[in-house]
This record gives C-alpha cells, structure tokens and sequence, in this order.
C-alpha cells in the first residue's frame, strides 16, 4: 500500500515507539524526513540518529530519548500541514507550542527549521509539526 504522506507516518512510527518503550525506531530516508530528524535531536527530543542498510535498503535509526522515571521525553508530536491542507505562516505570527515549551518544525526558504530560530531569522514558511 502506498503512503499519501510519508511524513505523517513517521511522525507516526515515532510517537508509537515512544510511547511502547523501543530504545529505537526505523524510518524509511527522505531529504525532508532527515532534516525534520536533525532538527529533533538538535532541541533534545532524540538521543542520536544515523544511516543505516538492512537488506540493500537504507533507513534512518532513531535512538529514542527517555527520562530518569524511564518516561518519553516526545510527549505528543502531531502534523500540522496534510498533503491536502497546507498550513503557512509568516515570522510575525509563528504559533508557539504549550506556551513555548513545545516545539514546532517549519520548512522555510533558508531550510527546514525551528519555529523559534525561524522568527528569529525573520522567516516564515510551511508548518510541518508540532512536539512537546
């Protein structure tokens, strides 16, 4: 079966590995799939992540993060754009997440970044989720 949007279900594959408790989770590669990862590990929601081959097929590990109590550290992480809804904003009116304590990833013209650094930069662009 094909996927309609590739990164709704990694965002899916994720959450779902999260919160079962996996150490790690693998996601089929994309350009996009790899910055919104990079991105992801930079704010500390993932221990680590690299390129891997299993069978002749490459996929991106993600080594999870959990706290001390052995609790998730992605709470929730939810898509904001859909293939058939695309949701845009401008620097001006970037939302924040759970009062600034959430995290919000947006592909912008200067690459795919935090909604924070892109207000910040003076960039806005295609919101693609949100975590906390």
């Amino acid at each position: 079966m094909a996927v309609s949007d590739p990164v709704a279900d990694m965002l899916t594959k994720i959450r779902n590995a999260s919160r079962a408790g996996f150490e790690k989770v693998d996601i089929t590669p994309s350009k996009l799939k790899l910055e919104i990862v990079k991105v992801l590990k930079n704010e500390g929601y993932v221990k680590n992540f690299k390129k891997i081959q299993l069978d002749g097929k490459n996929f991106i590990r993600l080594f999870l993060k959990y706290d001390e109590m052995e609790n998730p550290i992605i709470h929730d992480i939810e898509k904001i754009s859909t293939p058939g809804r695309r949701i845009y904003s401008g620097y001006k009116k970037m939302p924040r997440i759970k009062n600034g304590y959430g995290t919000i990833v947006v592909s912008t013209s200067a690459g795919v970044t935090t909604g924070k650094k892109a207000t910040e930069n003076k960039v806005g662009g295609e919101l693609i989720c949100s975590i906390w």
